[in-house]
């Protein structure tokens, strides 16, 4: 048990995002290993309230993704959005998604205000 703390103690957050996505929060965590080394952590949290429970309870899983297999992810990834968007067409996104610590800007697109601009969401930054 004490080597769990001290290894997460070890595993010190440099950098953090999260990404609130319906039920879902994805938590993008960058971590310093012992070594000084940079890797990413990716957790999914996903909130479950069983019946009859008063406190709901968070269902967590993670990937980590080292900085070597960065390029093989990102390439793998935009290729798997690309056949979703090939088979499904535009793919609409979550009108209520705003980055954490981001107000809406005054104009901006909120949810059935068609005609204000569409923002790019979590993948958008994988289109070319």
């Amino acid at each position: 048990m004490e080597n769990q703390k001290e290894e997460r103690r070890d595993q010190e957050i440099v950098y953090s995002r999260s990404v609130k996505a319906g039920k879902r929060i994805y938590y993008l965590d960058v971590r310093k290993a012992r070594n000084e080394d940079l890797y990413l952590c990716i957790t999914e949290s996903k909130r479950r309230q069983a019946e009859g429970d008063e406190a709901p309870s968070f269902e967590k899983h993670k990937v980590f993704l080292y900085k070597e297999d960065f390029a093989h992810f990102t390439e793998g990834l935009q290729d798997v959005i690309a056949y979703v968007q090939n088979q499904l067409g535009e793919i609409e996104e979550r009108k209520e998604w705003v980055p954490e610590n981001q107000e809406m800007p005054e104009g901006e697109a909120v949810a059935g205000d068609e005609d204000a601009p569409k923002k790019k969401g979590l993948f958008g930054i994988f289109n070319k």
